[in-house]
């Protein structure tokens, strides 16, 4: 059987405990001041220390002063009381929560241990208590009811309306919890002797495979394996001979002649044939990634064996994946998909080839998804993995899979193509496997580093300048030392260059602030290249929006290229998709087409007519730090491998030059290519996955990577994994876990969606969990800025939350669609139709799993049902919070609401002192928040660190769904703390009954998470009535905070 760490589905080990404050007492000086400065007798330093000692203790006063109440009506505070004392009356089995609850007031409660019950272990499931056998009066009070609509009828309607929906679903799911008890009953008793890990994986069945799209296509080629079939055999060879005569084909085929690879075809099937595993390289152009698949395929049905060939190519992005198999079906005469020889496969669309004789292109991740039905991969003949010196994390994570696979399917034959640098490295992994490499096909290309361009325009910078302050930390003091390293072997490369270059040149070198990118210096570019080159599009490479915003402001505010003689189109995944699709378009004669885009122009996409490239030589690079716990985007020097993709990007069509802003020196030093994404990224959803797929313990399994990622990373991942109850003590994949495994998300939005299920307000909770799984719909375009920002503040409707935000521009698309004023309403509100479509297909997915897995009864996400509390914004908020924590943070500083001017308000969090909300947020310009609290979906450190994607919470989501309580005394205030350092002010009698009222909300949803159902709002039941309960004092709060008070004796904080 199953066992659950009861740690309230929250986040951690520790259980509820009740203590003093252990900080209480400031230690302020108090003595006898002239007025109100300090006392006579202090010196110099006493005197500071004695204004800061003084500040100190006004902050704790006025936050003191500012404390949030815990508010609960004596209605309510009755009724929770009833509900709870028949609860523990009518259990007739002792509590078997592995989290403790305890009391240390002896006038406050009983303790309440974290002991298991007789006869239970860690990996077994104690016993629970039928939930349909409970007192009718939980919710049959009608003094009571009568009472709470009185004192909040908006909220009663909200959350208890559509009683009849709730009681016509019940004796289904009645039916259905019966007859799955019987069977798990029956279980129980198969399965006594097996061992305790097959106990905790008891509930998963091997053959449940759920597809990532409903279509017969799919499902047909998730159930095919892979045999020879004679008659198959002759219709292809007969079909491809028919083909090949087509005036179509032959075209097609005189240009693929032209490819590098085209010659080395007979070369490129000899070493596949005979080996298990072979590594290509070949540089950009030489035709590897639309040919060698094709040679594969044509060779089997050539020889009459065409029926025991499916060659699945994996592409790193979807536009890849799409673009190369409509590529590949153009060039064999014939139409993408519909039972042809070229489909393609990605997240929420495919057109499928025929399921023999045929090559599908897909994404890494769809590859991954098919390893939990077929862990084998018995459909596939060939796997042929592209673009693997990108070093993306889930092609490093299937590397390690395919590895293990290889020994057991002698008949499979993998293929690896890399560009050229790093292709020895992963021959060496597979075994010294042979290595064939293609020439590449461009035209030649003039490289002009630093140097050579300040030659050239003559271009003098400002003098870099020194900070002011001088930090004497550690780390300053080693960056400094390494600064003095620089530059030291600066000024010996400026020696050897004399002669070379002119003193103008030189100085300008030594002058050069190497950290900033010199948008001015761009400008000079752009004019040296506009005045002096001949026609062509310039192509600009730089790290992020705010340079691409910056850069085309410059150009915008020149009367110069304002003009109809140059077309200026920024290009950036915020961008629109109208604005990204014009850098496709050629201009009309004698119009200069200036591109300003990040790395995504290095490899996913390419303009044609590009002749000149100028590379900033910086990179937006994401990195995970375990230690603090902190992820960071922030610009880094390029890697030779992009430097090297940047220059290929000019001379595609015709020769051309590249510009690039580094000198040689700086280019020596560059590494090969950037660190692979499995060392600067989270590790849980790879953690997740491992054990789903069942394939042992985690260390082990990736320290077998090609590069293995730190000890400390993984750690990370595997506590936050057995906080989040996904994993216990000893990696077994708890229910939990195994649920969020199965959601192609992080893990806590797979959170947010079971809980979203389970308190039955999904689609708006789908509409979050799909924006923040993919990207949000909004677009920013150049020169609307605070247009669109108006109108993300109009939508957010005073909710002061970017996710009710999102939810809001989701239903207005909806509704403007049903009316045809789709479009319209994009282009008012600043909204991507594309990305808003599929946000709608992801939503769809989700339900498809959660239907699998047993939630929801329907795979429609507006399904009645599953939707009751949809309208109640507070129970939404709170879900996400359940979700989202421990992502937590605190109002530290608030600028006076009348003050002029803008000033940020400042948060901290547990870890940080001092973060800012990302400017993209409707609370950015807030100045008056009724809650000092917020949850957040990411913290991320660019020049600052910005939380993205926040929401202000009330106490009670963060007491239900947050982490550890206790009760506890403050300097004199009276309160229920979360985790340490959240802390509400409560009495003992209502901070008890919260943590009453929220350890039996937690074996609600430990029984739910284990025993997957839709929720039965039936009052009479247990589930019920302490879900009603909940959904009720979230509602009330969230109300009592609209209307700009609180109650229990409660103020607004502000």
């Amino acid at each position: 059987m199953l066992a659950f760490s009861f740690r309230g589905w929250r986040g951690s080990r520790r259980g509820y405990t009740r203590g003093h404050d252990r900080g209480e007492g400031s230690g302020g000086h108090s003595g006898r001041g002239r007025g109100h400065g300090p006392p006579p007798g202090l010196k110099g330093r006493e005197i500071g220390m004695w204004y800061a000692r003084r500040g100190k203790v006004r902050k704790e006063e006025k936050e003191l002063a500012e404390r949030q109440f815990v508010p609960l009506d004596d209605h309510r505070e009755q009724h929770i009381r009833r509900l709870l004392h028949d609860i523990q009356t009518s259990e007739s089995v002792p509590p078997q929560p592995q989290r403790s609850y305890k009391d240390i007031t002896s006038d406050c409660s009983k303790s309440y241990s974290g002991s298991f019950p007789q006869g239970t272990t860690r990996s077994s499931k104690p016993e629970v208590a039928d939930h349909r056998s409970v007192p009718d009066s939980w919710w049959d009070d009608k003094e009571d009811m009568e009472l709470l609509a009185d004192s909040d009828k908006t909220q009663s309607q909200s959350s208890i309306k559509r009683e009849d929906v709730q009681t016509a679903a019940i004796e289904s799911q009645h039916k259905a919890e019966t007859s799955e008890m019987k069977t798990e009953n029956q279980e129980d008793v198969d399965m006594e002797a097996d061992s305790e890990i097959s106990k905790v994986y008891r509930f998963i069945k091997d053959e449940d495979f759920i597809p990532l799209n409903t279509g017969s296509e799919d499902i047909e080629m998730d159930q095919f394996t892979i045999t020879r079939d004679p008659y198959i055999d002759q219709k292809l060879l007969k079909d491809i001979e028919e083909s090949r005569q087509s005036s179509r084909y032959q075209r097609m085929l005189e240009f693929r002649k032209k490819l590098p690879s085209f010659s080395m075809r007979e070369k490129i099937l000899e070493v596949v044939c005979g080996s298990q595993v072979t590594v290509i390289s070949g540089e950009t152009g030489c035709g590897k990634t639309t040919q060698v698949a094709q040679f594969i395929l044509d060779d089997f049905i050539d020889k009459g064996k065409g029926s025991a060939c499916h060659v699945v190519c994996t592409q790193p992005r979807r536009i890849s994946a799409v673009s190369v198999a409509e590529r590949v079906a153009d060039e064999r005469a014939e139409a993408c998909g519909n039972k042809n020889s070229v489909g393609y496969q990605i997240r929420l669309e495919s057109k499928m080839p025929r399921a023999q004789g045929s090559i599908l292109y897909c994404t890494t991740g769809i590859l991954l998804k098919w390893l939990e039905s077929d862990p084998l991969l018995l459909r596939a003949s060939h796997i042929v993995l592209d673009e693997i010196h990108e070093r993306d994390l889930l092609s490093d994570f299937l590397i390690i899979i395919l590895k293990d696979i290889l020994p057991r399917r002698s008949d499979l034959k993998l293929v690896l193509m890399s560009a050229t640098l790093n292709a020895e490295m992963f021959s060496q992994y597979f075994g010294n496997c042979p290595m064939l490499n293609i020439p590449g096909f461009t035209y030649p290309v003039q490289e002009l580093y630093l140097e050579d361009i300040l030659e050239v325009t003559s271009y003098q910078p400002n003098m870099a300048s020194q900070p002011q302050r001088r930090s004497y930390s550690r780390k300053a003091r080693e960056m400094r030392l390494q600064e003095d390293d620089e530059k030291m072997e600066l000024e010996d490369w400026f020696y050897s260059l004399k002669g070379n270059y002119s003193f103008s040149t030189l100085e300008a070198l030594m002058n050069m602030d190497y950290k900033k990118i010199d948008l001015d210096l761009i400008m000079t570019l752009i004019d040296h290249i506009c005045t002096h080159k001949g026609d062509g599009a310039i192509l600009i490479f730089v790290p992020g929006w705010d340079e691409i915003s910056k850069l085309n402001d410059q150009l915008s505010r020149s009367p110069k290229y304002c003009s109809d003689w140059f077309c200026i189109i920024p290009l950036h995944s915020l961008m629109p998709t109208a604005n990204q699709r014009k850098v496709f378009d050629r201009p009309p004669q004698g119009v200069r087409k200036i591109v300003i885009a990040t790395n995504i122009a290095e490899t996913s996409i390419t303009i044609d007519d590009v002749v000149y490239v100028i590379d900033c030589g910086k990179i937006k690079v994401k990195n995970f730090v375990p230690e603090s716990n902190l992820t960071t985007l922030e610009p880094h020097w390029v890697s030779v491998a992009n430097a090297r993709q940047r220059r290929g990007r000019a001379g595609r069509v015709q020769p051309g030059e590249c510009y690039h802003m580094f000198t040689r020196l700086k280019l020596s030093q560059m590494e090969e290519y950037l660190k692979p994404e499995i060392l600067r990224t989270r590790l849980e959803e790879i953690c997740l996955q491992i054990k789903l797929l069942k394939l042992g313990k985690i260390e082990p399994f990736i320290s077998k990577a090609l590069e293995p990622p730190s000890m400390e990373a993984l750690h990370s991942a595997l506590i936050n994994l057995e906080e989040l109850n996904a994993l216990d003590h000893e990696e077994n994949l708890l229910p939990l876990g195994y649920h969020l495994a199965r959601m192609p998300v992080d893990p806590h939005v797979g959170k947010m969606i079971l809980f979203g299920a389970m308190f039955c307000c999904l689609d708006p909770v789908l509409t979050v969990a799909a924006s923040l799984g993919f990207k949000d719909a909004f677009t920013i375009p150049l020169g609307k800025e605070k247009e669109a920002d108006r109108r993300r503040k109009e939508l957010s409707k005073d909710s002061k939350s970017d996710h009710i935000l999102l939810i809001n521009a989701f239903q207005g698309w909806e509704r403007a669609k049903s009316r045809g004023t789709d479009r319209q309403y994009c282009w008012d509100n600043f909204l991507s139709a594309n990305t808003l479509r599929m946000l709608g297909d992801m939503k769809k997915q989700f339900m498809e799993l959660l239907k699998d897995l047993g939630f929801v009864n329907s795979r429609s996400p507006k399904e009645e049902t599953s939707n009751i509390n949809s309208g109640n914004y507070g129970l939404i908020k709170a879900v996400i919070c359940a979700g989202l924590y421990p992502n937590v943070a605190k109002i530290s500083k608030s600028p006076n609401p009348h003050s002029k001017g803008f000033r940020p308000t400042l948060f901290c969090t547990k870890t940080d002192r001092r973060v800012t909300l990302h400017p993209k947020s409707v609370n950015a310009n807030e100045k008056v928040f009724e809650s000092k609290w917020f949850i957040f979906h990411q913290k991320l450190k660019t020049n600052s660190i910005n939380l993205h994607d926040c929401s202000m919470v009330a106490p009670y989501p963060l007491l239900f769904f947050g982490g550890d309580i206790d009760i506890r005394r403050d300097r004199e205030q009276d309160c229920v703390a979360v985790d340490d350092w959240i802390l509400f002010r409560a009495s003992p009698s209502i901070a008890k009954l919260v943590i009453d009222l929220r350890r039996e909300l937690d074996r609600v949803l430990e029984e739910k998470i284990s025993k997957p159902g839709p929720t039965t709002w039936d009052k009479k039941t247990k589930e019920g009535a302490v879900m009603r309960a909940i959904v009720d004092l979230i509602s009330m709060e969230d109300d009592l905070y609209l209307q700009g008070g609180s109650s229990g004796g409660g103020a607004n904080w502000r």
